[in-house]
């Protein structure tokens, strides 16, 4: 048998190799072929993708940029019409403006713009997209985009004055009145087109109201019921303050001084008549002129100025006498009927005679009396037609004259058909007499004892409003106030629609809580009115006054606890200058001891005095400069003294401020 030899093998598989690589050649190139248009696809896709992204991208970054571009040309057009009115205020410093302006600079109203003029300004400055970039300037690099404002067939742009524009506040400036306060109302329509990088285009329209406040500078206010708090008397480097927060305009002839035991907050303007302010550090004074000190912890939030005129103090209650007698007053100054044109004078007894009238109908005696409540009334009539040149009508007085010392007691009432009704109660010794207001049925109720005298008409100021009398009380008493209170702790004892005020010859002792039916004010720092409208509900007022006594607070509640509720004045020209007070009295002073006094209005006095107090809050009553009183001048207690005819002050360049309350905002159609 033939044998294979070894070899052979080997050949024979080698062979068979080379046949199954030959079969699989192309099968590589075919790969990459497919890998090569695979990729090409999806890379295609992706730039398909990021085109149309970036496409959508530009398109909605150009809308957004339209739309805010339009949004930007109301903000544009809306401060361009705010700062041409401001540029066409007089800057020329007046003490206030109108017919008594005895600068003739000062007889017309500061602001001059036309409303007509200004819209065409803004549509001329802002007529076209060139005018209206945006991306210039500080703003170079950002998204490019611009507005115009224009009419459209959606939206008409306009400007006018608003109703009953300009307001106006009243206040008495050197003897005269003038015009220390305008607040110029525009209501506005602004259309606004934006537009970005492309072809698109947003429309906006705004509606609302500018405001442009114009006021004189440093000219007190015309009654001091208008601060916060008043001293006339504080000597520099005398004693700091009882640290706290100070609400109200604040202003002494002194220098205020604070210590390093504060805080001390002051919320509204303050001022003193002193260059430099003191500040207290471990028992040493230290005269600034700056607003603060390092170590001392003040805020003076509306700003601290130093060295204004002294503001000029009443000489005497006359006004306030002669207002309880004839509805009129004297006035700071006096006049005819009650003096001089100088200096007031208190009635003789035969002008008393002539206008006061006891329970039973008897006349004020000529030779005086050393006791006794007295009203102005003749017959059945509250008011006399006898009063000897006051203007005196028949049927209207002030209020009730009371002589001799006497205690006050206030509360307030209804009559059979609900109607409010405001009740005083005063004694003297075993005597009680009781007088009751009714505004509604236009009584006034004078009792004594058993006796009963129903009078038409009611207590009337007839200086605030000419023609048109407003119902206040005033009740004089010519000697000591030797107890002031309400019903008791926590209860109302002035009406809501009850306005009055309490003066006395001496001292008035407040022996308890004496509050209003309605508060003015919530009781805090930012004491936001409760009652913003002049409405008889939000016309409880009290003032409480005092020329020559101190006024004495006393607690006679277990927790020592007193509120007062209105703005207490003890001041006065000092006996130097003709008046009555001393460095002992026209100040506040404590009988016993108080742990915490409230009073919501203000304090006003000559002298400063330690007291026997823990703690003080007063609450400015921000009626008292919010409000303008019906015929002009600043809301306040009737016949509360005031500031006139004294001081030359300087004026300064006005003030002015803008606001803005925006009614409506909408996108519209473009055209």
């Amino acid at each position: 048998m033939k044998r294979l030899t070894p070899e052979i093998l080997p050949q024979n598989s080698q062979y068979g190799n080379a046949d199954r690589c030959w079969n699989q050649r192309g099968i590589a190139l075919i790969t990459v072929l497919f890998l090569t248009i695979l990729m090409t696809i999806l890379g295609l896709t992706m730039v398909v993708s990021v085109n149309s992204d970036m496409f959508i991208n530009g398109y909605y970054g150009s809308a957004r940029a339209s739309y805010y571009a339009a949004d930007s040309g109301l903000n544009v057009g809306r401060q361009y019409l705010v700062n041409q009115l401001k540029a066409s205020v007089s800057t020329y410093a007046c003490l206030g403006w109108g017919a008594n302006a005895a600068d003739p600079n000062c007889t017309n109203p500061p602001l001059s713009a036309s409303p007509s003029t200004v819209l065409s300004n803004l549509k001329s400055a802002y007529g076209s997209f060139s005018a209206g970039h945006l991306n210039s300037g500080a703003a170079g690099s950002s998204w490019p985009s611009s507005f115009i404002i224009t009419d459209t067939a959606n939206c008409t742009n306009s400007f006018a004055a608003a109703a009953g524009s300009p307001t106006i506040t009243n206040n008495t400036v050197n003897g005269s009145s003038l015009v220390t306060k305008y607040v110029f109302s525009y209501n506005y329509t602004l259309c606004s087109i934006g537009t970005g990088t492309a072809l698109q285009r947003a429309a906006a329209k705004e509606s609302g109201t500018l405001m442009i406040s114009v006021s004189s500078q440093d000219i007190p206010p015309p009654t001091f019921a208008g601060y916060g708090a008043f001293i006339d008397n504080y000597a520099p480097c005398y004693a700091p303050l009882v640290p706290g927060t100070f609400s109200g305009p604040t202003f002494t002839n002194g220098a205020w001084q604070v210590s390093n035991g504060g805080p001390f907050i002051f919320t509204d303007p303050v001022g003193q008549h002193q260059a430099n302010i003191d500040y207290w550090i471990g028992g040493n004074c230290n005269p600034s002129t700056a607003s603060s000190y390092p170590g001392v912890n003040v805020t003076f939030q509306q700003g601290l100025k130093l060295g204004q005129a002294a503001i000029p103090l009443p000489t005497s209650s006359y006004n306030q006498l002669w207002a309880a007698v004839d509805g009129y007053g004297c006035g700071e100054t006096g006049n005819a009927t009650c003096g001089s044109t100088a200096t007031p004078a208190a009635p003789s007894n035969a002008q008393l005679n002539a206008n006061l009238r006891d329970i039973n109908g008897n006349p004020y005696p000529t030779g005086g009396a050393s006791s006794g409540v007295f009203l102005p009334y003749s017959g059945s009539t509250f008011g006399t037609a006898t009063a000897t040149g006051s203007g005196l009508t028949a049927g209207y007085g002030g209020g009730v004259y009371v002589q001799g010392n006497a205690s006050i007691l206030l509360t307030p009432g209804t009559d059979s058909n609900n109607n409010p009704t405001q009740i005083y109660t005063i004694t003297q010794g075993t005597t009680v007499t009781t007088i009751t207001t009714n505004q509604a049925a236009n009584t006034t109720t004078f009792k004594v004892g058993n006796t009963t005298k129903t009078l038409t008409g009611i207590p009337s100021n007839l200086i605030s409003n000419p023609g048109s009398l407003t119902a206040s009380t005033m009740i004089y008493v010519n000697g000591t106030i030797t107890g002031l209170s309400g019903p008791g702790q926590g209860k109302p004892a002035i009406q809501s629609n009850t306005m009055m005020t309490i003066a006395g010859s001496g001292d008035i002792n407040i022996t308890g809580d004496v509050l209003y039916t309605v508060e003015p004010v919530s009781v805090n720092t930012a004491d936001t009115i409760v009652n913003p409208s002049y409405t008889a509900s939000a016309l409880n007022t009290l003032g409480v006054y005092t020329s020559s006594g101190n006024i004495i607070l006393a607690s006679p509640y277990s927790n020592q606890n007193l509120e007062v509720d209105g703005s207490l004045a003890a001041v006065g020209a000092t006996t130097a200058n003709g008046g009555h007070c001393t460095s002992s009295n026209c100040g506040f002073l404590v009988n016993g001891s108080i742990n915490t006094f409230t009073n919501v209005g203000g304090q006003i006095q000559s002298n400063i005095f330690g007291a026997n107090m823990s703690t003080q809050n007063t609450y400015f009553d921000r009626r008292f400069t919010a409000w303008t009183a019906p015929g002009g001048g600043s809301f306040s207690p009737p016949w509360f003294p005031s500031i006139v005819n004294g001081g030359s002050y300087t004026p300064q360049a006005p003030v002015i401020q803008a606001s803005q309350q925006r009614t409506s905002w909408a996108w519209i159609a473009t055209q």
